[in-house]
């Protein structure tokens, strides 16, 4: 068989904004966006993507960019993509879409991406309470390694994957998302007993016609208005897949996703160099532009086979991965540990997230002793291939979590040892790395490089 050469159903044009794309990118997510292209099962097609923000941050020495982003606007996703069988008939409702990864990577000529952490009056983070300021680092590629001019001492692999692959929503399914978001976000401090990070950020992200962008849709229009008032933010995963920030989701991935609209309306974005388990600063991956180059095959009737409803409808369920033969390989971890007591001493009950949260914490407190900053040791710990996991979820009253960060992207020995720990020159006097003052960010005589 003769080598096939993937078809560019959506190209990108990095010159030009994502509204003025040849095919018009979308934002959110809704049943009635219109399809831009149409592929076939079997057929390998490409699908090029701007990074989440669409190009909006830039690459340079500050994080003005990442202060004032306009979360409204985010993500930007390539697509819908309508997926027929052999003979021209439309992947159903019901039905499971099968997507292979058969490659990816940065667009040429685009070979770089960052990390950053939000400011708290922009939405904050998973760490809020202690790094409130924006902060960025970029990262330049070398075929398959990262490094940084604002963490110095590190390189290591990517394991390169889209942060969002998912499918459209029917009706009924965006109205089921719709309505118990809302009622979180109505009730949800009152009724839950959420953990102190919680409280900085919103409980959900509802629909919003500011910022909406709905691909071939003009705005402005009464279908454009109505279709704004209803959509799904990009925000979370959900039923449909979306985003859900699984960085094993490579080269050779197959990705079995639920069908509830005719076509599928298969959409993607938000392209990720790198990962640590959590994206912990929130826009923690390596963001970047980046292409996908995939497979699809329709399994019909797949969803009542191979797919449980975790709730009252068969629209409940989620989707399937399956993980790729290629990913970095270390020997050597370093692990920490939390457990689900916070900061104050207080107990929590089988808490996983404040455990993951005192894991992080230890492992940022103690990289912070090789000469960085606090606020790179969070970055990097937000991009570099770290390891997360639940590791007890059962033992009352604590859940256990651990963070393993692989020794080998140190250029120096990070491990315990009984002489005198190196303590750098590693900070960067660069405003995108050094600790701040939250009031006002403005720089001090004592901190000239704090965010502005």
């Amino acid at each position: 068989m003769a080598p096939t050469t993937p078809t560019v159903v959506v190209p990108i044009d990095l010159k030009k904004k994502p509204n003025e794309q040849k095919l018009t990118l979308h934002n959110r997510w809704h049943p009635e966006i219109p399809p831009v292209a149409e592929v076939k099962v079997g057929e390998l097609f490409r699908v090029e993507m701007v990074d989440w923000t669409g190009g909006a941050i830039k690459d340079n020495d500050s994080a003005i960019d990442v202060k004032t982003l306009d979360l409204s606007t985010v993500h930007y996703l390539s697509g819908p993509i309508k997926v027929v069988d052999e003979q021209g008939i439309p992947a159903k409702p019901g039905d499971l879409l099968a997507v292979e990864i058969c490659n990816l990577g940065p667009l040429p000529g685009d070979e770089w991406g960052y990390t950053a952490t939000f400011d708290r009056e922009n939405g904050g983070g998973f760490l809020t309470d202690h790094f409130p300021c924006a902060t960025k680092a970029i990262w330049y590629f070398e075929g398959i390694y990262a490094y940084s001019p604002h963490i110095t001492g590190v390189r290591f692999p990517g394991l390169t994957h889209p942060g969002i692959i998912g499918t459209a929503p029917s009706m009924e399914l965006l109205k089921i998302w719709n309505e118990r978001e809302r009622e979180l976000e109505e009730t949800g401090l009152q009724s839950l007993k959420l953990c102190e990070v919680l409280h900085t950020r919103p409980l959900a992200k509802l629909p919003l016609t500011e910022g909406c962008l709905l691909g071939q849709i003009q705005e402005g229009t009464p279908e454009w208005k109505k279709i704004a008032m209803e959509a799904a933010r990009t925000i979370p995963g959900r039923e449909n897949g979306g985003n859900c920030d699984i960085k094993n989701l490579s080269r050779g991935s197959k990705i079995y996703l639920p069908v509830f609209v005719d076509g599928a309306n298969l959409s993607t974005g938000d392209m990720h160099f790198s990962q640590g388990d959590g994206e912990v600063t929130f826009c923690g991956a390596i963001e970047m532009s980046g292409f996908l180059d995939l497979k699809c095959e329709i399994i019909r009737g797949g969803m009542k086979e191979y797919l449980t409803p975790m709730g009252p409808t068969p629209l409940h369920v989620n989707p399937i991965f399956e993980i790729g033969p290629v990913e970095p390989r270390f020997s050597e971890w370093l692990v920490f540990e939390g457990i689900s007591v916070d900061e104050s001493g207080g107990q929590h009950y089988l808490d996983a997230t404040v455990a993951y949260k005192r894991a992080v914490l230890n492992a940022i407190d103690y990289l912070s002793k090789f000469g960085y900053s606090k606020e790179q040791v969070y970055l990097l710990l937000s991009c570099c291939p770290c390891e997360g996991r639940i590791s007890g979820i059962v033992d009352s009253p604590n859940a256990v979590a651990t963070l393993a960060v692989p020794t080998a992207i140190f250029d120096q020995d990070i491990r315990p040892k009984s002489s005198k720990v190196p303590v750098g020159p590693r900070l960067v006097r660069k405003p995108d790395v050094l600790k701040c003052s939250y009031e006002g960010n403005l720089p001090t005589t004592e901190n000239p490089g704090a965010r502005i």
